[in-house]
């Protein structure tokens, strides 16, 4: 398969998931739509849903996910409602982190918080996002052999991105990788659950290559806050891992220009920091680092990924290798 073929493979893996999302709404609302104790509160439901879950990038990993399952069609089905659970409990971090971080915009889109008629009841909605997750594990999975290991997959994950969020404000640099463990390591262990590879080596073997390529994919992220399209990313000028670099190589007069304009919101201030970040060459060394770092990747999979699918980890190193957003 050629890249032009692979491309479009993955447009239509991508079109399939998306059109997926009306069944998952489905199931999640019509038996009690219309209810006169529970209708008005499964209206908003549906409304909470369809504008927090779509509209964003798709969790990085989650055709790692389809990809081993598109030969039989049930199974398919049922990894495309296990990928959308990743998409739900994404939208149910987002909901919360926006309101946290005191955002304006998520996705292209006004903050879910922000909208006329919700604000702070915001964090109930996201609430029921999370609720979602679960609903939909025993509504379309409760009888499969998986099922207790997605249910504790899933929490895993929950309590791994939660306590990256409490890092946030402590210590950014390592609060701002939180996404790496729901982004790459669930969507790839979900399918290793449903293909029944269970064993605890596997699984460690898989998060070596996950975490690193989560954490690649991050300062990629960071890259883009300041060398990108700002109206791609948006993400508030919070730029981790270039700061990192600033203080390593920032002489005492660079370094108070950063403390005197990072993080803040102002135009002003905001290029004052990319001023400094090109003036120390950054762009040089993240590009240095992206190649160094796919070598390593690389490496982590020869060693670990056998016989974990190689393919699988293969195609997401390539996918996100020189991205460019």
């Amino acid at each position: 398969m050629n890249g032009d073929q692979k491309s479009d493979a993955y447009a239509q893996e991508k079109q399939d998931f998306i059109q997926h999302f009306s069944r998952i709404v489905r199931v999640l609302t019509e038996d009690e739509m219309g209810h006169p104790e529970t209708g008005d509160a499964i209206a908003w439901l549906k409304e909470v849903l369809e504008y927090n879950a779509i509209g964003g990038k798709l969790s990085p990993g989650f055709d790692g996910l389809v990809e081993p399952r598109k030969q039989d069609a049930d199974s398919f089905q049922w990894a495309l409602t296990v990928g959308w659970r990743v998409e739900l409990l994404q939208a149910f971090f987002l909901v919360v982190d926006d309101i946290t971080d005191s955002s304006l915009t998520h996705w292209g889109q006004i903050c879910w918080y922000q909208k006329p008629g919700v604000g702070l009841d915001a964090v109930n909605d996201a609430i029921l996002l999370e609720a979602c997750v679960y609903c939909l594990l025993k509504l379309c999975c409760w009888e499969q052999p998986y099922y207790l290991n997605l249910i504790e997959l899933f929490l895993q994950s929950s309590y791994q991105t939660e306590i990256g969020q409490t890092l946030d404000p402590i210590t950014a640099p390592q609060g701002n990788y939180k996404t790496v463990f729901y982004s790459f390591y669930l969507p790839i262990a979900a399918a290793m659950h449903m293909a029944g590879i269970d064993g605890e080596k596997a699984h460690t073997n898989a998060k070596k290559i996950l975490l690193e390529m989560g954490e690649f994919f991050k300062i990629q992220d960071d890259h883009f806050d300041l060398f990108g399209d700002s109206t791609v990313t948006d993400k508030d000028n919070k730029c981790s891992w270039l700061v990192v670099q600033c203080l390593q190589w920032a002489t005492p007069k660079q370094y108070q220009i950063l403390k005197e304009n990072y993080g803040q919101k102002e135009a002003k201030k905001v290029v004052q920091e990319k001023a400094l970040y090109e003036e120390l060459d950054l762009l040089a060394v993240f590009l240095q680092y992206e190649d160094d770092s796919y070598s390593h990747i690389m490496g982590l999979i020869e060693q670990y990924a056998m016989p974990l699918l190689p393919a699988i980890f293969l195609g997401l190193a390539c996918k996100i290798y020189k991205r460019k957003k």
